[in-house]
């Protein structure tokens, strides 16, 4: 059975993941408003993933009969000085939340509870992919800062990876 603790964190989580849903959904609104469709696109799908990590927790939550309510989601900016200031609050986002994935593992880890921390393993894999992919996108704009040039090379590499 899950702790108390352990369902609080998850709870929580829950939020954090609505939350990062709400800011890409800025972001993609950010890079649409600046005719970079390509971007949007890719925030926008960032978007959805974050909002399908949040119902993996909750169905996880109810699959253990977890009570918890849902947390509030704040406003997200869709305004930024630039495309790199976005994809690095992306990158520092994902990192915070690598680092509470790997809290609550640990923590289901202490409690025994083998089940928890067997299912928070999907989602540390899962951030090690999203931190690769920010720093991809960093290091494309760092080489060239231009997003109109940086969104059509990242087209082109999505057209060669399917």
């Amino acid at each position: 059975m899950i702790s108390k603790k352990l369902a609080k964190a998850l709870k929580e989580q829950v939020g954090h993941e609505l939350g990062a849903s709400q800011i890409y959904l800025g972001m993609a609104a950010y890079f649409g408003l600046q005719d970079l469709e390509k971007w949007a696109d890719i925030f926008h799908k960032q978007s959805v993933e974050e909002r399908g990590h949040a119902m993996k927790i909750i169905q996880f939550l109810i699959d253990v009969d977890a009570a918890f309510t849902l947390p509030a989601v704040s406003e997200a900016p869709t305004t930024y000085d630039s495309a790199m200031e976005v994809i690095q609050s992306a990158l520092k986002n994902e990192q915070l939340v690598t680092k509470q994935f790997q809290t609550m593992a640990q923590m289901a880890l202490d409690e025994k509870d083998f089940t928890s921390f067997q299912f928070l393993q999907w989602f540390i894999e899962e951030q090690v992919e999203e931190e690769a992919t920010m720093r991809k996108y960093e290091s494309l704009l760092k080489s060239d800062p231009d997003p109109f040039r940086a969104e059509m090379i990242v087209a082109e590499l999505e057209d060669h990876a399917t």
